[in-house]
């Protein structure tokens, strides 16, 4: 094996250790964040849209059952996460809290 093709190899070696060394401290807890996030925002628009699910009455269900057809999958997905959360606020909390 020649130096050049040694210097190539162990080149490759210490990128791959980069790009998940950076992966691992920068990237993945990045899009943790992002997605919940973006499922917090999808929690509160479906609660808004919704209430009657757990049982808090609202004028507005009635126009928002309309959206029910086109978000069944979101919705059980949804209401199986609100109901094993102890409270709205649990999710918020963990976040200061490690």
């Amino acid at each position: 094996m020649e130096l050049w093709e040694r210097i190539a190899a162990y080149r490759e070696v210490v990128e791959e250790w980069l790009r998940g060394l950076y992966h691992g401290m920068i990237s993945h807890p990045a899009y943790e964040k992002i997605e919940q996030e973006a499922e917090d925002a999808e929690d509160a628009f479906l609660l808004a849209c919704f209430p009657d699910a757990f049982g808090i009455p609202s004028p507005v269900s009635y126009y928002t059952a309309e959206l029910l057809p086109y978000l069944s999958t979101e919705f059980e997905a949804w209401e199986r996460r609100m109901w094993d959360r102890e409270s709205l606020l649990e999710r918020k909390g963990h976040q200061y809290h490690f």
